[in-house]
């Protein structure tokens, strides 16, 4: 396991700062430490990236000859990924089987954009009809510059892949600030570009706090474009650091997603995919669909079932064989999630299953799959991210209700909806108010369609073809085409 910086092709050794214990969040040992990079090295690692986009080959590239690169990266993960997934259950706690398909995904999504490299070279460039013809207009696409990416703890390498991937396809050259919760993938994608003969300074992987390696590469006057994913606040201070230099600017915040279950689905499906989108990453999901509406006629026996089944969930170690529910990442998120679930009940929610630790499991920062009801609208647990394996559940009487109840909310990143009426499912999942709607189904995600949030759940999308747009700029390029003088000033 490494713990050096990745900067300008090499690795090297901060300085001036200390390192980051490395904790594992099923046993709460520290097993590893990695470097908490300082200013001077985030100042390093753009200076290294800003002359490779300034003045290397990366940008100059044909997009079939980065491609190539992203299908070396794709190829050097899927070699890896046995190793990369049991790295991430160490660092993140998920169950393994969780973590293969994670890894598998981060490959995906290179070779994704690795096609979409290509096919740049193929793309016509788009003529602009003109009123006048003496003129000709077209526009190009060439990318943004140097790009900051700052990503989270939940799925370390695939936030990593869904950010490097697009950047380098475009052009973009860039720095990586992992979460300091999790920077252990980050550090071998570094390596896994390394020797695929990455050029020098395209990517540079900068470990480090928040508070510290950050801040200072939000603050750099050498970034032209910031991408962020993780909480409104810190999102929120992303794009103010952002706004005093006019960087360019992509977030993906937070949720709290509705899932509408109508009376006349089938009551077994439902519990599957409302169990899918809250326990799934142990419900550390940003668009993890937390507040679930349920028809009356089909509620009490809705929540018996998912009471039921949602007992049956095996937790423990990740490592473990047939887990498939592991610790939360940290003991601060630990906290916090049972402190959300204390103080619902305190505004007057019902425990109907788990809230508490497993008795079996005293180390670990593990919590059972908790369902509560009757939680007040107004209360946090309603309105709020908990991030963490915990649901809400009411009953609606009409849609209109249900669809006003799924869109009260500042966030607007996902949404679904189950029922058996393809009119009615598709009728509702244009009324939400969320960038991604699921029918009849929960959290599944393909790299090739967009992914991104309404209100504050952020700015931008991610993947598919929007990804790829993320980095790059629009330029117009106006020619004069006929010998005739201007005759303005000097007259013919």
């Amino acid at each position: 396991m490494r713990n050096d910086l990745f900067i300008d092709g090499i690795w090297v050794k901060s300085e001036k700062g200390g390192t980051i214990d490395v904790v594992n969040p099923a046993t709460e040992e520290v097993f590893h430490q990695v470097a908490a990079g300082t200013a001077d090295d985030v100042d390093a690692a753009v200076r290294a990236a800003r002359k490779a986009f300034d003045q290397g080959e990366w940008p100059r590239m044909s997009g079939s000859q980065r491609g190539q690169y992203l299908r070396a990266i794709a190829e050097g993960i899927r070699n890896r990924l046995s190793e990369l997934a049991r790295l991430e259950v160490l660092d993140n706690g998920k169950p393994l089987p969780e973590a293969e398909w994670d890894i598998g995904d981060a490959a995906g999504c290179f070779d994704f954009y690795a096609s979409l490299a290509e096919q740049l070279d193929n793309k016509p460039e788009e003529q602009i009809e003109l009123p006048d013809d003496r003129f000709t207009s077209k526009v190009v696409k060439e990318p943004v510059g140097v790009a900051g990416a700052i990503i989270p703890w939940n799925y370390p390498l695939l936030m990593a892949a869904w950010k490097v991937a697009p950047a380098l396809a475009a052009g973009c050259t860039m720095v990586l600030k992992p979460s300091e919760l999790t920077s252990l993938t980050a550090l071998e994608l570094a390596a896994i570009a390394e020797e695929v003969g990455l050029p020098r300074g395209v990517l540079n992987v900068v470990t480090g706090l928040g508070s510290e390696a950050g801040q200072a590469l939000t603050d750099h006057p050498g970034i032209d474009k910031l991408a962020f994913t993780g909480s409104v606040p810190t999102g929120s201070k992303v794009m103010a650091a952002a706004a005093r230099d006019i960087k360019r600017v992509s977030l993906e915040l937070g949720g709290k997603s509705p899932f509408v279950v109508f009376e006349d689905a089938d009551v077994e499906q439902a519990v599957e995919w409302i169990m899918f989108g809250i326990f799934w990453n142990q419900g550390q999901v940003c668009s993890a669909t937390s507040r679930v509406l349920v028809e009356q006629g089909l509620y009490e026996k809705l929540l018996s079932r998912l009471v039921e089944e949602s007992g049956k969930i095996t937790i423990g170690n990740g490592m473990d064989k047939g887990i498939l529910l592991g610790p939360l990442v940290s003991a601060k998120q630990h906290k916090q999630v049972t402190d959300a679930v204390e103080a619902a009940t305190q505004s007057g929610a019902t425990l109907a299953a788990g809230g508490r630790r497993p008795d079996a499991l005293q180390e670990g920062y593990y919590i059972e799959p908790t369902v509560l009801t009757d939680v007040p609208l107004e209360s946090a647990a309603w309105t709020e991210e908990i991030f963490g394996p915990v649901v809400c559940v009411r009953p609606f009487a009409t849609e209109a209700e249900a669809i006003a109840l799924a869109n009260d909310s500042r966030f607007g990143l996902a949404a679904a909806v189950m029922t058996k009426d393809d009119a009615r499912g598709e009728r509702v999942a244009s009324a939400l108010r969320a960038g991604i709607v699921w029918i009849n189904c929960s959290q599944p995600t393909f790299t090739e369609a967009p992914w991104g949030g309404y209100k504050q759940s952020g700015i931008g999308r991610e993947l598919g073809r929007w990804g790829l747009e993320n980095y790059l700029e629009t330029k117009q390029v106006t020619k004069y085409v006929t010998e005739a003088r201007w005759g303005w000033y000097i007259k013919n």
